[in-house]
């Protein structure tokens, strides 16, 4: 498992992290593994998250695949990250991590990109940037998500609307457009009044607005679920991810709700859990020397945060879906694997900014 591989040979006693290694015996015989292992938990790992369901109508163009360059993260140093509800500046690690980046990805068409899941057995790397600069005074920040790499390609940007009773953020393919009328809008995030069940539209009409044949009514791509916990939410959030099931040609199970009472927060509140599949985010263990709660990132998180998270399937925790964290005041690391797509992660990681969770 990955916790024993971790010896804690050096503890910086700073309050954001305290950092592990690995030794270089089980590097080697990590980097060495055979591709029959690798193929085998590939076919494990879809298994989890398929579901049947009709494929969808509509055929997509084939995906390009990314070149397998920079898809291991066994050589990035490892960090336990703290998991902090303390406010103010968290202090930098004397050691400067490494973060390994994205693998070469190609974005032709970035609306189909964003919305397709990630290839199997390919971590999507990539940075969230916050922007408070503008009128609002940071009560509407705008989000922009880059992959991580080195041409940094822009691949979406959220903003919460002004003047909405409930949280609602507009997700557009164009950082400059982030209006709902726009052929950019991709995709939107809204909130319960009391801002802890979001859900994940994509840019379809509402069902009010349906055709004959309801093809062009939105889907829901994720909903998810923040759990207060004995403290309030001054412990550790606890976060239900549901999202639509993938069927054997691993395309994802449309899901296009006629009223709120068949969307995915209902299937998964009634338990009706045909086509969904529902995660959570891992558990963070207490550490007792630094007396705080800690989350092995593999050196993509620098600085404490509550917002730091890591989503898995039950069946399988040591498969990251996604993870996401803080790496500076305003910049946050996302990376997200197979089945989730751009959309689904970046919606993900803006429910985690919400105000009403009342937690930086």
């Amino acid at each position: 498992s990955p916790q024993g591989s971790i010896t804690q040979c050096c503890v910086t006693m700073s309050p954001v992290s305290l950092t592990a290694t690995t030794s270089s015996d089980e590097e080697d015989d990590s980097d060495s593994s055979t591709k029959p292992i690798r193929s085998e938990k590939k076919k494990n790992m879809a298994s989890l998250f398929q579901t049947g369901g009709d494929p969808p109508k509509e055929k997509k163009s084939k995906k390009k695949v990314p070149s397998k360059g920079a898809e291991s993260e066994e050589e990035t140093p490892e960090i336990m990250q703290k998991n902090s509800n303390k406010k103010g500046k968290a202090k930098k690690s004397k050691k400067k991590e490494e973060r390994a980046p994205s693998p070469v990805i190609e974005v032709d068409n970035l609306e189909e990109f964003v919305l397709q899941p990630a290839p199997q057995g390919v971590t999507v790397k990539c940075r969230v940037t916050r922007d408070k600069k503008g009128m609002d005074r940071g009560l509407y920040p705008t989000y922009y998500l880059h992959l991580d790499n080195d041409k940094k390609v822009f691949l979406l940007a959220g903003r919460k609307r002004k003047k909405s009773k409930t949280s609602n953020y507009l997700i557009s393919i164009d950082p400059t457009d982030l209006s709902r009328g726009g052929e950019n809008f991709i995709g939107k995030l809204r909130s319960n009044l009391m801002g802890t069940r979001f859900t994940v539209f994509d840019n379809g009409a509402n069902p009010d607005r349906a055709n004959a044949d309801w093809s062009n009514v939105r889907q829901e791509l994720s909903a998810v679920v923040y759990e207060t916990n004995v403290l309030g939410f001054k412990g550790p959030r606890k976060m239900t991810v549901i999202i639509p099931g993938m069927n054997a040609d691993c395309e994802r199970v449309p899901i296009r709700p006629r009223n709120d009472n068949d969307g995915l927060l209902m299937r998964w509140q009634n338990r009706n859990m045909d086509n969904v599949i529902e995660l959570h985010n891992k558990a963070p263990v207490w550490n007792d020397e630094t007396q705080s709660y800690v989350l092995n990132f593999h050196g993509r998180v620098t600085h404490a945060s509550v917002k730091n998270f890591q989503i898995v399937h039950g069946s399988d925790p040591d498969y990251i879906v996604m993870q996401f964290g803080r790496v500076a005041d305003d910049a946050f690391t996302m990376d997200y694997n197979y089945p989730l797509c751009a959309v689904q992660a970046f919606a993900i990681a803006l429910s985690s900014f919400d105000g009403k969770l009342a937690c930086e």
